[in-house]
């Protein structure tokens, strides 16, 4: 398994600096998406570390000399994240959508962080049998991940009506319906690499579904500030991070089939 193809390793790192440039602007955490109690000691010299991390992360991942290193910090960083800032929502509330589709988003970033330790430039001295079993663990988490968000989606459709859609998209006709499409979209990702399906062109496409997702229901709302604006960085993570995983079956012919993930 060689290093992951260039484009997609430097969205995530755009978007991994955008994020850590809002914390840095905001001296906040990036609202629901890194939820730390007001009363934890310390909370905004936190948030100013956090948000430097994330931009020498991104910075990192640029250039092939820091790749190595950078993978190394980052990959804990968002299992920390994961474990430490939406693991408590789920065990809190394990029957809400939204707090799986939290975790989910969370998740899906973790498993792109996870390619690219897995598939960092000093890979090849160790063990090879060690890159792939990591790739396809990120995979895994991948394939656990997606259903979550696309669950959450068709739940908050579902309950929202056409009123889920932001109002520049309610000129789409059965708002509903188009929600809930990508909902079952992502779900579909996740059978597709389960079973093997088109696995590298399932990815690609839920990477670019979710972005312009994040480009036609959040970017448009970017001028009313910080909410707007983290959830487009966000969203844009997020589809960075499938887009990483889609790269790991580059050697994938796009129509390929019969090759589930446990035997990749």
């Amino acid at each position: 398994m060689s290093a992951l193809p260039q484009s997609s390793r430097v969205l995530f790192a755009v978007a991994m600096i955008a994020l850590g440039i809002t914390g840095l602007v905001n001296g906040d955490f990036a609202l629901v998406w890194q939820h730390v109690p007001a009363q934890v000691p310390g909370r905004t010299v936190l948030a100013y570390v956090c948000a430097v991390l994330e931009v020498a992360f991104g910075i990192g991942l640029l250039f092939k000399r820091t790749l190595a290193l950078t993978g190394r910090v980052v990959f804990p960083y968002m299992v920390l994240w994961l474990v430490l800032l939406q693991m408590p929502g789920v065990i809190r509330a394990p029957l809400d959508a939204g707090s799986w589709g939290s975790f989910g988003e969370i998740a899906i970033i973790t498993a792109g962080a996870w390619c690219l330790f897995a598939t960092r430039n000093d890979a090849g001295v160790g063990n090879r049998s060690n890159v792939e079993a990591g790739v396809r663990t990120a995979r895994w988490l991948l394939i656990i991940a997606l259903p979550m968000i696309g669950v959450e989606v068709i739940v908050d459709a579902l309950q929202a009506g056409d009123k889920i859609m932001q109002p520049w998209l309610q000129v789409l006709p059965d708002p509903m319906a188009w929600a809930c499409l990508t909902g079952i979209g992502s779900i579909a990702t996740c059978l597709a690499l389960l079973f093997g399906v088109w696995p590298r062109l399932a990815a690609t496409l839920e990477a670019a579904m979710l972005g312009l997702i994040a480009i036609a229901y959040w970017a448009p709302d970017l001028y009313t500030g910080r909410t707007a604006t983290t959830a487009f960085i966000i969203s844009f993570l997020i589809a960075a991070a499938v887009w990483v995983v889609a790269d790991t079956y580059h050697r994938v012919r796009w129509f390929a089939t019969g090759q589930p993930v446990w035997k990749t």
